[in-house]
């Protein structure tokens, strides 16, 4: 095997030892050239950076048992894949089937037997096996198969599987840190077996989707994440560590559900509560570095906007619902410009629900219209008005609101229903993050499409049953009329002989590519104009095909080349405000991005 094969690996075999019924082979490797600087310096041991290059690769670091134990690792294992030279090297013979087959052979088993389940949380469970099973298999099915795949183990599906996840628990895919770890948060993170880690995806289970509180159980959320991370943005599975921090649940059912798997006991809060999340992010700090990405996820408002401000100054952290939302939903919205005309400006926007992702987004279109047209952004949230549970969000019930409804606070008279806040406000611009379904009715499509020839209509909230309204309801109340993109997958329609394919304002278009533009520039800090880059990337890839049909997001299909460009956009725009620590820059980041996503292919183990 000539050295140019093997990469930049070098590797020495110490012996075999035979001792009672098992062997073991002891490995060293060391030396490996971070050629693109990708991970903020930080070894890539395993190859997986550059995985897209031909090079095998001996799967142990330092001492791991070979033969019946190799196949029970699901970083390592192939299952019938592994070839005849690989089953004599790693005392493999006899352990399995004499059949040798590809990865898309099994790739195409697993598919078809994955079809055979009616129920998605049936096809959800069966992709968490594979994963606990066979990683770089879980990872093909999941990049070749995306479209059809993505609603399994992210929105919708994940929801139930939140809402289960005692009942269906069979193995920890992240680290736990409860109450009962206070005082010894370092020493719980230095259990987790990977060392090299880059992206933490938290929650603490509050606030799941549009299901509420579901305490420990949320852990579905950071571990869907994170596979997307792998999947979308090409970061390599050892470099994600999902985390839910458990301080108790006041769901009731879930306290007195016996298989419960979290803390039995109502939420901490206050001092207590606030004392254990800043003791984990100093230890994350400690133990990953200044440059370890720390992603919120589904935090209450209450902590969400509290934590991000917070730790902002200090920390790289980054709020998917507040932050990834505001970025995929603008991105939207510049896109639908060329179906709509004009500009931002132009345009009044109109939100139903006024908390982390509606406040989000709203602040991140005023800094859109302040970076396009020098309009200071407090002139630019005058064209964005939000509806909460009380009604519209207006100056005279400024003593009362939270500050983050603050902004938007207008002159106006109260209003308490939604329709009568669009036949007053007149929006171009209809919006909901509201986590209730149904609240987009007949009379509030209607009266969008009689103020507007293109009413943009946008149901976020999920899961699909949390959603304003139906991708078939905005289409048919507005005539055909509408624009329509939701937060959950809807089938396309068929209205008055045309197809109508909803578009999909999805989280997942944002964060793997914004993940991957800062781990590759070594960025030490999240700023706004970060979020508007990667708005106006994703935007960038919508064809005019897409346009025809009425989308205003592109296919999924695509998604690793628009991460992808997302990250070099974002690395670029942190290269320019200085806050990239990977220095030189690359020439062509386009293609540094490329060149360092994790691929999923087989390794050669001889």
């Amino acid at each position: 095997m000539t050295s140019s094969n093997r990469g930049s690996f070098m590797r020495r075999a110490f012996g075999v030892f035979a001792g009672g019924e098992e062997r073991e082979v002891r490995i060293v490797m060391a030396e490996v050239e971070d050629k693109y600087g990708i991970g903020g310096g930080i070894e890539d041991m395993y190859g997986e950076d550059r995985a897209t290059e031909d090079q095998p690769v001996t799967p142990w670091i330092v001492s791991v048992a070979s033969g019946y134990n190799l196949m029970r690792d699901p970083h390592h294992n192939k299952g019938l894949a592994f070839t005849n030279e690989e089953r004599d090297s790693h005392y493999l013979r006899g352990l399995l089937p004499p059949a040798v087959v590809t990865q898309e052979l099994q790739e195409k088993r697993l598919m078809h037997n994955i079809r055979q389940y009616e129920v998605p949380l049936q096809r959800y469970i069966a992709m968490m096996d594979v994963q606990e099973r066979n990683e770089r298999l879980f990872y093909k099915l999941l990049i070749d198969h995306v479209e059809e795949l993505l609603p399994i183990v992210y929105t919708p599906t994940v929801g139930e599987a939140c809402q289960k996840y005692g009942a269906i628990f069979r193995r920890p895919q992240g680290l736990f840190i409860s109450l009962h770890e206070k005082g010894r948060i370092l020493e719980v993170l230095k259990n987790w077996p990977e060392k090299n880690v880059q992206v933490i995806v938290v929650t603490d289970g509050e606030r799941i989707l549009g299901l509420g509180d579901l305490g420990c159980q949320g852990m579905g959320i950071p571990v869907g994440k994170l596979s997307l991370y792998t999947a979308l943005g090409g970061v390599r599975p050892s470099a994600c560590l999902p985390i839910t921090i458990d301080v108790g649940t006041n769901n009731e059912k879930l306290l007195n559900d016996e298989f419960y798997i979290g803390l039995r006991q109502k939420r901490a809060t206050g001092q207590e509560y606030h004392e254990l999340l800043h003791e984990f992010m100093s230890a994350v700090k400690q133990n990953y570095g200044e440059k370890i990405l720390i992603q919120f996820e589904d935090f209450a408002n209450h902590n969400a906007f509290e934590l991000l401000n917070k730790y902002r100054p200090t920390h790289l952290v980054f709020n998917d619902d507040i932050q990834g939302t505001a970025s995929v939903v603008l991105a939207g919205l510049i896109a639908s410009l060329k179906l709509l005309g004009g500009t931002l400006a132009d345009h009044t926007f109109l939100f139903l629900g006024a908390g982390e992702a509606g406040t989000g987004i709203a602040e991140l279109i005023a800094l859109q219209i302040n970076k396009e047209t020098s309009v200071p952004v407090e002139e630019a949230r005058n064209k964005i008005w939000l509806v909460d549970s009380k009604g519209l969000v207006v100056s005279s019930r400024m003593e009362s609101l939270q500050h983050f409804k603050k902004p938007y606070a207008h002159e106006h008279e109260p209003i308490k229903e939604l329709i009568t806040a669009v036949k007053s406000v007149k929006p171009t611009v209809l919006i909901g993050t509201s986590g209730v379904g149904k609240q987009f009715t007949k009379e509030v499509i209607e009266a969008m499409a009689s103020l507007n020839k293109k009413p943009l209509i946008l149901a976020l909230s999920n899961p699909t049953s949390q959603s304003e309204c139906t991708a078939e309801e905005a289409y048919a109340w507005s005539e055909g009329r509408a624009i329509f993109a939701s937060g959950s997958p809807f089938t396309p329609v068929e209205y008055k002989g045309k197809t109508f394919v909803p578009g999909q304002a999805n989280n997942a278009y944002i964060f793997p590519g914004f993940g991957l533009g800062l781990i590759m520039s070594g960025t030490i800090r999240v700023h706004d104009d970060l979020l508007l880059a990667a708005s106006e990337a994703l935007a960038a890839q919508v064809t005019d095909e897409n346009y025809e049909n009425g989308l205003i997001y592109p296919p999924f299909s695509n998604i690793r080349q628009i991460s992808a460009r997302i990250a070099a956009e974002v690395a670029a725009k942190s290269y320019e405000l200085g806050l990239a620590s990977r220095l030189p820059r690359p020439k062509d980041l386009i293609k540094c991005a490329e060149s360092c996503m994790y691929s999923p292919v087989y390794h050669n183990y001889l």
